[in-house]
């Protein structure tokens, strides 16, 4: 689910960079006073998983809310190069005003949405998981469409799961200390999860009140090695460097997570286009 308040917002920061004389000085010339009605067509330029769809109706939706917005495709299907995937039909100068704003979003949220997926089929029965390396401001469209492209959500924020990382470590002194500091204060309230950055640190932690080890920057070697010191006994997730191609490799290692920054920090758009249907 979209948070819609939030989307809003983004959508009122992208029309107040396109309009902030409060005008399409191009539109406006040729279609004054909103003049004229027509059938735009937007079609898929790529191969891939669709996401976006409810984010562009409410583009178009906000700029002028007689423009009938019709898809043909659901968030989270897999569309061809050449589908129609949606017809938006209304005011001519409607359309073309709100025309890239729906583009930024669907172009964006298509292309997360498409890379987890193919991560998502390399890594299995392995599972998913995105990161916070997201937009500012787009924490919660990243990670639907992490969503849409079938991986697992991590944490949202830094307020839903303790994640004791190296940082908090080397300031406690231990991955033990850190641990006693935090059930102190919470309790079981959260799950902890603790990185590790070598098996002396596994070793540790798998002694320790947590729920997932995380496995960090360790070679293929390091993490069976790891894996079966574990053996079950804690969920474990292993990041850093994961390409596609490695994944592959980590598919049946026996660990349950892959965290992927690349889906939410470095993905290549997914193309669309829309053009006149006359």
């Amino acid at each position: 689910m979209i948070c819609t308040d939030e989307v809003d917002r983004l959508i009122d920061i992208a029309f107040d960079e396109d309009f902030a004389q409060s005008a399409d000085v191009t539109t406006d010339a040729i279609f004054p006073d909103g003049m004229g009605n027509g059938t735009y067509i937007l079609k898929a330029k790529d191969n891939g998983i669709l996401c976006g769809t409810q984010i562009v109706e409410m583009v178009f939706k906000k700029l002028d809310s007689s423009l009938k917005v019709d898809f043909m495709h659901s968030d989270g299907d897999f569309i061809s190069y050449g589908d129609v995937v949606a017809e938006i039909e209304g005011k001519i100068a409607s359309i073309l005003k709100g025309e890239r704003t729906a583009l930024n979003f669907i172009c964006y949220l298509s292309a997360i949405a498409t890379r987890t997926n193919e991560f998502v089929k390399a890594a299995s029965p392995v599972k998913i998981l995105d990161t916070r390396k997201t937009l500012p401001g787009y924490r919660r469209l990243a990670k639907y469409a992490v969503a849409c492209g079938g991986a697992v959500n991590h944490r949202m924020g830094l307020y839903d799961m303790v994640m004791i990382k190296d940082n908090h470590i080397d300031g406690a002194g231990s991955i033990a200390q850190a641990v006693k500091l935090v059930r102190e204060k919470w309790g079981n309230r959260y799950k902890i999860e603790a990185e590790t950055r070598n098996l002396t640190e596994v070793e540790e932690a798998l002694r320790l009140d947590v729920d997932r080890i995380m496995l960090d920057n360790m070679d293929n070697q390091t993490i069976m090695k790891a894996v079966k010191m574990i053996n079950g006994k804690k969920e474990i997730e292993a990041s850093g460097n994961m390409t596609l191609e490695r994944v592959k490799t980590l598919a049946d290692s026996g660990i349950d997570y892959i965290s992927v920054g690349e889906l939410t920090h470095s993905v290549t758009v997914f193309d669309f286009s829309l053009v006149s249907g006359k």
